[in-house]
This record gives C-alpha cells, structure tokens and sequence, in this order.
C-alpha cells in the first residue's frame, strides 16, 4: 500500500519564500568539499588527485532566497566520476553549473585546490624522486566569457649575494693572515687550506624559498601546462629544491647555489622575464618570497605581467 506522505512534495523554501532583504549577491556555493579528481597536465600521465574543491554560482535575481547547492554537489560528483579534468573539459563544466541556475545566475565559478607529484632526477646521480607541487586551478564563466588560472608554488633555495661577497672577504683576510710575508706558496698548499675548514672560515646564508605563479591561459590551451609551468620557473632559478640526494648531488647543488646568487628582486625578475616569453599565458602575477635565515622576517617581491585590465600587483591572492 502506498504511503501517503511519501507522495507529497517536499517544501522548498529556496524557491517558495522570498528575501527580507531584496538584493542581488555576487557568489554563493560551497568550499571545503573533498573530492577524488584525475587531471591530465600536457606532458605527465592522467595522476589521481586529492582536491578541495569551491564552487559558486552569483545570484542576481533580487527576489530569491538562496540557490540550489544541492544542484551544484551532484553536479560535481558526476564530473568526478565520469570525466578527466582537462582545461576543455572544464570550460565545459562551468557551463553545466550555470545552466543548473540559469534563471536566478549568469555568473559560474569552480576553484580546485591539490598537490600535483612530478617525478625529479637528482642533479648527478642515477636516482629520481617525487616533488608534490601545491596547485589552484580556477575557473569562470562570466558575461558568456571563460577564464582559467593556473596557480603553482614551486620551492628553490635562495644564497644572498651581499652575505657572499661579505664571506669572501674574511675568507681572503683570513688568507692573507695565514700567509703573510710568504712569497713562497706553492699550488698544494694554497688547496690544502682551501679543503680545510679555514676554506669556509665564513659562509653567505641561504634559505629556503618560494616562487608563487598564477598564469591566466590562452583559450587554445586545452590540456594543464602544470609540469610545463614547473619547468618554466625551475630552469629559470636555477637552484629547486631536490629529493634524492647523494653526495655529488649535494656538491651540484652546492655549485648552483654559489653559481646563481639571488636577492629576492633578481629571482623575481628571472621568472618574469622567464613568464615573459611563453606565448600561452595571456597575463601572469607572481609573488617571491625568500624565508630569510638572517632576519627574523622574510624577503618578498610582487609583480605581474602588466597587461591593461589584468593582474593587479595585490600582496595576496
């Protein structure tokens, strides 16, 4: 026999009641839903994710109460289960979220948060290991128009050029003590101190540091640019941070740090003018940041392509 109230419709307020307050909202949706993902970057095999995931939908018609979340949930249950995020397929994506609201929205967006592994050779020896990446990929679909950003934080190791020329100058005091009024040094000597702990009687202090990139794509790309991205500031730093590491590894790395001294404003300018040549990101923001070992406070640097209506030079995104 059939349940009566299993044949009434249920109450939905969303729709039945109206605002107290009549007045249209820029975004409202949901942040922090945990999501399984696979993504395919441009040049690495399709990798499982462990996304955060917020989603929005802006809400303009000034008489209704609230949208349908629910609509927005199932929608991107659907997408995790059926579909490969790509650039593509995310623009259409945004789509489907602004249809499930078209007639209260006309505005969609949907922001990704995970960590991407990319699989690193070490510097010298034969063996590899894997770097996790935090990366953002956000979308909107605004005035019938998409946007896609990439974000990517890549770590690298920063070594002060003022603190090293400061260390060679006691290294040559110190030399120059040890060897005053001798004209008579020979080639092993002169290697001999250098392999002793007087070779090191001061060193310049490095950190560990960030490079913090959101690129907004070309409407060609159709596939993430993520490891591609990586490259871009990796090569031109000079100096990331590694996995795997033996003994001429360390001593690589060594030579690239004192190979490629950086205050704050050199390494951002390397990844500018890096960002600068790649046809494919139509506007870029950029924020270095070296965690400084001297001070108790940490260097930074803010810039961004300079494209009329792009990027604004903002201290957080």
């Amino acid at each position: 026999m059939t349940n009566p109230a299993s044949e009434k419709a249920l109450p939905d307020v969303a729709l039945t009641s109206r605002s107290s307050h009549s007045t249209t909202l820029d975004w409202v949706g949901m942040s922090g839903i945990a999501l399984p993902l696979v993504i395919k970057d441009v040049n690495e095999p399709e990798q499982r994710i462990d996304a955060k995931v917020q989603t929005y939908v802006n809400l303009n018609n000034p008489q209704v109460k609230g949208i349908h979340m629910s609509r927005l949930y199932l929608l991107l249950m659907q997408y995790a289960e059926k579909e490969v995020v790509t650039v593509a397929g995310l623009r259409e994506f945004l789509s489907h979220l602004l249809d499930s609201h078209h007639d209260i929205s006309d505005c969609a967006n949907l922001n990704i948060d995970f960590d991407y592994l990319i699989k690193k050779p070490a510097l010298k020896s034969q063996f590899a290991g894997w770097k996790d990446y935090p990366v953002t990929v956000n979308g909107f679909l605004e005035n019938g128009k998409v946007v896609i950003e990439l974000s990517v934080k890549v770590p690298y190791s920063s070594t002060c050029p003022c603190s090293a020329a400061l260390a060679r100058q006691l290294i040559q005091e110190q030399f120059s003590k040890d060897f005053d009024g001798r004209a008579d040094i020979s080639v092993d000597e002169v290697e001999s101190w250098l392999r002793s702990e007087k070779g090191t009687f001061a060193t310049p202090h490095s950190q560990r540091s960030t490079a913090h990139v959101v690129v907004r794509l070309d409407e060609s790309v159709e596939l993430f640019p993520i490891s591609e991205l990586v490259n871009v500031i990796e090569n031109a730093l000079q100096t990331p941070v590694q996995t795997a590491v033996k003994r001429e590894d360390e001593q690589e790395f060594a030579r690239l740090n004192g190979h490629n001294l950086m205050f704050v404003e050199d390494a951002a300018r390397r990844v500018k003018n890096a960002l600068n040549q790649q046809s494919d990101y139509l506007d870029f923001w950029l924020r270095v940041e070296h965690y400084e070992s001297l001070h108790a406070h940490d260097a930074v640097s803010i810039t961004t392509k300079g494209v009329e209506g792009g990027f604004q030079p903002h201290l957080h995104r």
